[in-house]
């Protein structure tokens, strides 16, 4: 099956793209949704991280201890590649399992992840997406749903990879920035897709 891979900065709107795919009738793998739940579910994982972080890692009744973790890898750089290093090949495998179970019918996929070039997921995938908006609506967008201030988002942004290094690996843009059409970009983007899935398959 045609696999599209889409990414984005924090606040640049990939998800409110990925919904519009979805009203089209493409499914949608939310990766960086899947990573929490299977950071509880993936047997594999979970004895990585236990065995790597601590029994602490987990709460008795098996959910992960979130705080304990961010207080591990949020300043320290190679605690989180370690954790990225368990999290990521998971992911991976849930992703598989996923689009095993979708309709073949289906033209085409979606996989919507933050790390999706980081990781080297975007490999996995025929093309990919980046959305991309301008700094101040980013951060804009951050602060109103997350309720925390510009110095906070900038810290976050900080230590994504910047849209220009990810503009290098991409293969189709989306700006999102409230004055270009989305909904006509992802159309576009959509009938290509259509088109090229279908060639594909020839």
């Amino acid at each position: 099956m045609y696999k599209v891979g889409i990414t984005g900065g924090i606040g640049s709107g990939k998800t409110t793209i990925c919904k519009v795919f979805e009203v089209l009738g493409i499914p949608v793998f939310y990766a960086d949704t899947v990573a929490k739940q299977i950071m509880a579910k993936d047997e594999q994982l979970v004895e990585g991280i236990k065995s790597t972080f601590g029994k602490e890692s987990y709460f008795g009744n098996g959910q992960l201890n979130n705080k304990y973790i961010a207080g591990i890898v949020f300043s320290n750089e190679a605690e989180l590649e370690k954790l990225n290093a368990l999290v990521h090949p998971a992911v991976f495998r849930a992703f598989d399992s996923w689009e095993e179970q979708v309709d073949a019918s289906v033209p085409y996929t979606l996989k919507e992840a933050a790390l999706l070039f980081e990781s080297g997921s975007y490999r996995m995938c025929n093309t990919n997406i980046l959305v991309t908006a301008p700094i101040d609506i980013k951060i804009n967008r951050v602060m109103q749903r997350d309720m925390v201030t510009a110095e906070q988002v900038k810290a976050r942004m900080d230590k994504q990879m910047s849209d220009g290094d990810k503009a290098k690996l991409a293969d189709h843009f989306i700006i999102n920035d409230e004055a270009h059409s989305i909904i006509e970009k992802v159309l576009d983007l959509h009938k290509h897709f259509l088109k090229v899935s279908a060639n594909s398959q020839i």
